[in-house]
């Protein structure tokens, strides 16, 4: 599976600190090593978010992503707060 950050990813990215950075780096492993383990609370979204995932990070941190057609390719599209994300 290949792994592709959507450009609001990076920016969105870049602006958390240090601890969710750390946080999302060791969930990205555990996602390639099963994107469905129960730490993940791997689920799909509704409303504008539909066709899309989201996974837990930390706390109330969640990271939305898509896979493409052939499901091959990961895209992360955003990271933030629940609020954030979905207020």
């Amino acid at each position: 599976m290949k792994l592709r950050f959507h450009k609001r990813f990076i920016k969105d990215y870049d602006f958390l600190d240090q601890k969710i950075k750390a946080a999302f780096q060791e969930r990205l492993k555990l996602f390639f090593d099963n994107p469905y383990h129960v730490k993940l609370k791997n689920h799909p979204l509704k409303g504008k978010w539909y066709g899309y995932r989201s996974i837990n990070i930390s706390g109330d941190i969640r990271a939305v992503y898509k896979l493409n057609d052939d499901e091959e390719e990961v895209i992360l599209i955003t990271i933030g707060s629940h609020s954030q994300l979905y207020g």
